[in-house]
């Protein structure tokens, strides 16, 4: 019988994971499970992707404002701390601000870029900069020029005065709190030569420019509990980057050490199966929201571990270029044979090739965790595992 369904994609529900599961038996219990009720046929390189949040809990990588504050305060001491570049979000900063203000002995220079943080959260639209004649690029605002030209905005999505809400904050723990507005990592120079840089993809830059011009201490949140801190949560890779707000004082960390985790996971199905299974931890996917114009991408990356299976990028032919340029002048049956025989026959690195233009071959982990991230969700589904199947078919299979 002619095959007419391609890829499926499928959430897969799972008990609640609380810290000290053996994630691995949970995962392989889960797609098993669901295998056998929905009457599933595992097959060799079906995928199967695991949010990175239940990972986390499972290793009970957490840290508390506290934490936070004494690593802060082991590497600035007394100096006032440029915080700069952080993005806009009271899941993801909020309370990793908590503890860089308790970690401070006297003043925090909070400067923010403008219109928008790193990934796309507003603080003022880009057009009303073009209506006030401002320059985000070259023009340093105060936190009174700033609400002179553009007076009190919220966000889109959160109803938050990001400004106030970060400022209350800071001076929660007494500490004083400056606030400008800057896109040039060097601007900071001129109110404190001690810095904390909070961007998140171009850090290694920002840190790069402080260094050229005559910072004395410069940190970004990867650096921060890259190491355990009195028993607390860690991760050596990207410390605070990739953490999300667990309680009013405390943060759940991106998972540590997850090779083994997926490695394991496949070897485990293997051995019920007898398929080969690709396996990965997903945190954000990567893909923009055109209303709210973020780019959904908080985590340092979209997968911290997969198996070897899903290294690489796609390497596809655009079958409309075909039947409008190769194939124009066939139909039907004739049409359908000629496009096969040519995608069986296609170049192992299609690269410049007319045939794949339009395909953008984004890394393979980067379009699954983008759909897996789209498919399990944030919220309520319950389904933090994803059952893939048909991947990496084409037309011809």
């Amino acid at each position: 019988m002619e095959r007419v369904v391609g890829t499926v994609v499928r959430g897969l529900r799972c008990p609640i994971i609380n810290k000290g599961d053996n994630i691995e038996e949970i995962v392989v219990d889960s797609v098993l499970k669901a295998a056998e009720v929905e009457k599933l046929t595992i097959n060799d390189r079906d995928i199967v992707t695991i949010t990175e949040s239940i990972v986390a809990r499972a290793q009970d990588n957490y840290a508390t404002v506290d934490h936070i504050a004494k690593d802060v305060q082991s590497k600035f001491g007394d100096d006032t701390i440029g915080v700069i570049f952080p993005i806009l979000s009271r899941n993801r900063f909020a309370i990793c601000l908590r503890g860089i203000a308790k970690g401070t002995a006297k003043k925090i220079v909070l400067m923010l870029s403008y219109p928008s943080d790193e990934v796309g959260n507003h603080l003022v639209d880009i057009d009303t900069l073009d209506e006030k004649g401002v320059n985000p690029w070259t023009d340093v605002l105060s936190e009174k020029e700033f609400r002179g030209h553009f007076g009190y905005n919220k966000h889109t999505f959160t109803g938050i005065d990001y400004i106030d809400y970060y400022k209350s904050i800071i001076e929660e723990y007494g500490v004083e709190c400056e606030v400008i507005f800057s896109n040039n990592a060097k601007t900071i120079l001129d109110y404190t030569k001690n810095v904390l840089t909070c961007d998140i993809h171009s850090r290694f830059r920002t840190k790069r420019i402080l260094n050229a011009n005559g910072v004395e201490k410069v940190y970004s949140l990867d650096d921060i509990l890259s190491e355990s801190v009195d028993g607390s949560g860690y991760n050596e890779a990207y410390g605070l980057l990739g953490s999300n707000k667990a309680t009013e004082d405390s943060v759940k960390l991106f998972p540590r050490n997850c090779q083994p985790v997926v490695d394991t996971i496949q070897v485990m199905l293997r051995e019920k199966t007898g398929k080969t299974v690709e396996v990965m931890v997903y945190g954000d996917g990567a893909f923009k929201d055109p209303v709210g114009k973020i780019w959904e991408l908080a985590d340092p990356v979209v997968s911290p571990a997969y198996t070897a299976g899903l290294d690489g990028t796609p390497n596809e032919i655009k079958l409309k270029y075909l039947a409008d340029n190769n194939f124009a002048d066939l139909r039907g049956d004739e049409l359908k044979k000629a496009i096969n025989e040519f995608i069986e026959n296609k170049e192992e690195d299609l690269v410049g090739a007319m045939e794949s233009q339009g395909t953008t071959p984004r890394k393979l982990t980067d379009l699954i965790g983008s759909l897996s991230d789209l498919t399990s969700g944030s919220g309520d589904k319950g389904t933090p595992i994803v059952f893939i199947q048909g991947y990496f078919d084409n037309f011809t299979k």
